[in-house]
This record gives C-alpha cells, sequence and structure tokens, in this order.
C-alpha cells in the first residue's frame, strides 16, 4: 500500500513538472511569436521561418509570411525552402568530421596533400586553418558574389587560385567563402566521390534532412522560395545568381526543421564522434596565441549569463539566416528568410531574451 502511494505522489510530481515546463514554453512561444511579427514588418520580409528544438523535441515551429510574393503563397517550416548561404560551412565541416572519424582526411594536414596541383603559394597551409579562415585565401571582390556562371566545384577555383594568400597563415584571421570552395575539392578528392553525393550520403540521409540540397540556379524547385532584395525601399525580386560551384561555403538549402535536426547533432551527436564534435567547435588558435571565437566552420561564443553557444549566420542574395546551438541549454534555434541585409542579430538577441536567459 506505501510503495503504491509513493508510486501515485511521484507520478503526481512528474505531472505537475511536467505542466509547470509546458506553461513555460507556451509563454515563451507567445512572446516570441510577438517579437517576430514586430521584426516581420519592421524589416519588410516577405517570408521567415523559424523553428526551435528542445531536448531533441521540436517545441515550436512556424512559418511567417511568403515564399512566393506574388502568387501568395505561404513559407511552411517543414517544407519551404529557403538559401541557407554560409550555414553552409556547417554542414560542410559535418561532413568533413565523419572524414576525420574515418580516418579520410586530417584536419592539420596540408591542404596539397589532397588537392597536390593546387597552385604553390609563399606558405604551405592546412585544412584547419583554411576551415577556420586563418590561411590566408581571399574572400569576395567588388561584385562576385552576383555571380551567374554555371561551374562545378573544380571549375570555381579558377577565380582565386591564382592569387597570393593574404597572409602568412595562423597570423590574421580573414573570412572567406571561397577558403570553402577549396575544401570541398578537398572532400570530394579525400572521399573518392563528388561533394554533393557525399553530404547527402554521409550527412543528409542519416539525419534525414530531406529537404537540405544543393541549389540550383536553372531549374525549377518547386519548395523553394523566390529571394528578394530591398531597393530604394522597396520589395523585390533579385537577380539570378548561381551558389553551385561555391556550395560548400554557401550554396545549400534547407528548412527551418532540417537544420534544427542538424544543429542537434552538435549536442548529442551520432554521425560522428564526441571527439570530433568537440575538435570541430574548439576555437583555433593564431601563431600569437589569441582565439579567434572561429572553430571549423562554426562560431563559438559565450553569450549572457556566460551561455555557451555555437553558431553561424549566412548572407546572400535573398538571404539572411541564421542557425543557434546552446549545448548546454540542450536547445536550437534556427532563423531563416528571404530577404537580403536582414538586421537579423537584433531579432537574436531578442529571441535569447525569450529561450536562453
Amino acid at each position: 500500500m506505501k510503495n503504491s502511494i509513493n508510486k501515485f505522489l511521484s507520478a503526481l510530481i512528474i505531472l505537475g513538472c511536467s505542466l509547470q515546463v509546458f506553461s513555460q514554453q507556451k509563454e515563451q512561444i507567445s512572446q516570441a511569436q510577438k517579437i517576430v511579427n514586430d521584426f516581420l514588418v519592421e524589416e519588410q520580409i516577405p517570408g521567415m521561418a523559424i523553428s526551435v528544438s528542445k531536448g531533441k523535441k521540436l517545441i515550436w515551429s512556424q512559418g511567417f509570411g511568403f515564399m512566393d510574393v506574388e502568387n501568395n503563397k505561404k513559407v511552411d517550416p517543414a517544407t519551404t525552402q529557403f538559401r541557407i548561404a554560409s550555414i553552409s560551412k556547417t554542414l560542410t565541416a559535418l561532413g568533413m568530421g565523419i572524414l576525420v572519424d574515418e580516418n579520410r582526411l586530417d584536419f592539420d594536414a596540408s591542404v596539397y596533400a589532397y588537392i597536390p596541383d593546387y597552385p604553390k603559394k609563399k606558405y604551405d597551409f592546412t585544412v584547419r586553418q583554411v576551415a577556420g579562415h586563418i590561411a590566408g585565401i581571399r574572400h569576395y571582390k567588388k561584385d562576385e558574389f552576383l555571380m551567374n556562371k554555371k561551374m562545378d566545384i573544380v571549375e570555381g577555383l579558377a577565380i582565386f587560385k591564382d592569387d597570393p594568400l593574404l597572409f602568412e597563415p595562423g597570423s590574421e584571421y580573414k573570412y572567406s567563402t571561397y577558403g570553402w570552395n577549396l575544401l570541398s575539392v578537398v572532400v570530394q578528392n579525400a572521399e573518392g566521390e563528388e561533394f554533393n553525393q557525399f553530404m547527402k550520403r554521409k550527412v543528409f540521409s542519416p539525419l534525414k534532412m530531406s529537404a537540405t540540397e544543393i541549389g540550383i540556379s536553372d531549374i525549377d524547385m518547386p519548395n523553394r522560395t523566390k529571394f528578394y532584395i530591398k531597393q530604394n525601399g522597396k520589395i523585390e525580386v533579385g537577380p539570378q545568381v548561381n551558389n553551385e560551384f561555391k556550395v560548400a561555403g554557401g550554396g545549400f538549402i534547407s528548412t527551418s526543421e532540417d537544420l534544427v535536426k542538424f544543429g542537434q547533432e552538435f549536442i548529442n551527436p551520432n554521425i560522428i564522434s564526441e571527439e570530433t564534435k568537440q575538435d570541430i567547435v574548439t576555437p583555433l588558435l593564431k601563431n600569437d596565441g589569441t582565439k579567434t571565437k572561429y572553430g571549423v566552420g562554426i562560431g563559438v561564443l559565450t553569450v549572457a549569463n556566460n551561455t555557451l553557444r555555437y553558431s553561424h549566420s549566412g548572407g546572400g542574395m535573398g538571404a539572411t539566416t541564421m542557425l543557434l546551438i546552446y549545448p548546454e541549454k540542450d536547445l536550437v534555434i534556427t532563423i531563416l528568410t528571404n530577404l537580403s541585409s536582414v538586421n537579423i542579430r537584433k531579432l537574436v538577441g531578442e529571441l535569447e531574451g525569450v529561450f536562453v536567459l
């Protein structure tokens, strides 16, 4: 009898705690919805998707506005594909981590070990240095980000491969999407498989990211949003660009719900080892011993209340995005928009005030 009473009391306590958590999450979501709706109007964003997971459970996922304004098609966070821009680097980093676990790739090996015919520079440089933006490879010049030329990833190397390094590797930090173009060729050569096929087979399929793929510019992708820009205060469809040659650093499209699944891998890894995950999220050191706040394809910071955050932002033609992972909170937040140059960090701060603090 006593055991039965104890079990009943324990069940009541568990139920009470569950109801309290549910009530708290409901209030958080209500606050977040108001913040997002206000932000949508303030920034004139045509469409946005936000998904939030806690403890592997999707607690909030919502579409706002339109994926196609002209045809009145609303955003669905489960199916609407946005350009994720530079969040692509973090996806590629996970793929590289898998190759590290399989002893096919060494972060600290020279890039020339995998691409021996890459033009020789004044200094040697490693895979890790490229991945952490301290190798000295340049970023875009002028309007290169507007390129609409059909190229594969090897052909895309021609844009920058003959340029000298900007500095001695390890001496400075200089963000470079082209560095990740180079890394996609490293992955391709290390695995002996076309890069996009490798990412689908080794990353997207195991994580059940069925809506994540390369964004192909010249074919109809029915779930892909249109891409908008703001010109003189007016929202209009932006020019067509081709990101296929730089897919590893900025060419994937995805949904907010797919990216939440991806973010959970950095909290409870299943397809890479814990050791390799920790290696990826360890900030790189420059030659003078200072940290860069960036690991292998992912930013590493502490935010309010000394909370650890792994993150990556993305900005591209018709896209402003953010992936936020709080491992100590078992929390992932993904924000995707279909408008260029959105002040997304303002929204991040406000959502952190709701879900993190």
